[in-house]
Order: structure tokens, then C-alpha cells, then sequence
């Protein structure tokens, strides 16, 4: 029971071209092993090396959100602080492109500012992200912000299509967010 049971779990996955897939705790640690797990998978599979690099960028991009911006966070201490944060992350064929699609829990109060913003970068087309990214380089991070505001800059610049997000309510504090990028 317990081998089918995940057998169709596997198959499921396969049948929806998913050739990588994480879920649980992060940290930069286990963001690095996952990351070179994925570039000498896409090495063996002789993926040209700009796909390889543009879908090596989003992945990092999507996991450092996680890492840095998931609700949902253990935190301890043991001979020195350790803080991890849950999220998912997917990685598979589509067309022809491959997607990366991460998802982590979100509180509500940040949910209309991320709309906004994703909102803000689906508009643009290739050009005006890159003029964006350009005048965001040199602005000031934003407050409460723990990196340089330009993580979803970056993610939009290397999709091939415009990026696709959803929220879904867990409750009256929290969102499940979901980001899917093709490349």
C-alpha cells in the first residue's frame, strides 16, 4: 500500500512534466545543495547554457523569497541561531519551457502590495523591465525590506512570458502564495 500510494504520487507528477519538486524547510544551506542538484540536471540533460543560467537565476530568486518572506518560519538556537523558512518549490517541462512555480505562506497585510507589484510587472513588456530595473538599482530599499527590492525585477526579466501568481486564504492571517515563471 505505502509503495503505490507514492507511486501515484511520482506518476501524477510525472504526467504534469515535473522533473524537480521540494517542499518543507529552507535555508541557504539547502537552497545551494538544491541548486546544484539542479544545474548538473539540467548539464545532463545538455540544456543550452543561457536556459541553464536564467532558470538557475529564477530558482535562486524564488527560494531566497521563500527563505527571507515565508510566515511560516521555526526558529532556534543550538550553537548558533537558526531560523528556517517552509515554502515549495517545482520545476518541469511545459511547451516546450520549463517553469518554476515556489509557494509559501504570506501574511494578508502583504498581500495587496505583492498584487500590486506583480500586477505592476505583468503590464511591462521586455524593455520597460529593464528600464524598471535599471531605476530600481538606484533607489533606496524600501522599509521592513530584507533585500534590494529587485527580486521580482529580476525574476520578470528572465521569464520568456509574463509571470503568473495566485493567493489563496489559509485564514484570517494568512495567504498561500504561488509564483509560476517560464522560461
Amino acid at each position: 500500500m505505502l509503495a503505490e500510494q507514492y507511486a501515484a504520487i511520482k506518476r501524477d507528477l510525472d504526467d504534469k512534466g515535473i522533473v524537480f519538486s521540494f517542499s518543507g524547510y529552507l535555508s541557504e544551506g539547502i537552497l545551494y545543495s538544491l541548486g546544484e542538484a539542479l544545474r548538473e540536471k539540467m548539464t545532463l540533460e545538455e540544456t543550452d547554457g543561457p536556459t541553464v543560467r536564467r532558470v538557475f537565476s529564477v530558482f535562486v530568486e524564488q527560494m531566497q523569497n521563500i527563505i527571507r518572506y515565508s510566515a511560516e518560519k521555526v526558529t532556534g538556537s543550538t550553537a548558533k541561531p537558526v531560523e528556517l523558512s517552509a515554502g515549495m518549490v517545482i520545476i518541469g517541462m511545459e511547451g516546450g519551457k520549463v517553469f518554476i512555480v515556489c509557494g509559501n505562506t504570506v501574511v494578508n497585510t502583504d498581500v495587496p502590495r505583492l498584487r500590486e507589484r506583480l500586477d505592476y510587472l505583468k503590464g511591462l513588456d521586455k524593455d520597460a523591465i529593464k528600464t524598471y530595473y535599471r531605476e530600481q538599482l538606484r533607489e533606496a530599499p524600501e522599509e521592513g525590506s530584507r533585500g534590494a527590492n529587485i527580486g521580482l525585477i529580476e525574476i520578470a526579466r528572465r521569464a520568456s512570458e509574463p509571470i503568473d501568481y495566485d493567493f489563496h486564504a489559509m485564514d484570517g492571517e494568512r495567504s498561500f502564495f504561488c509564483l509560476k515563471v517560464r522560461i
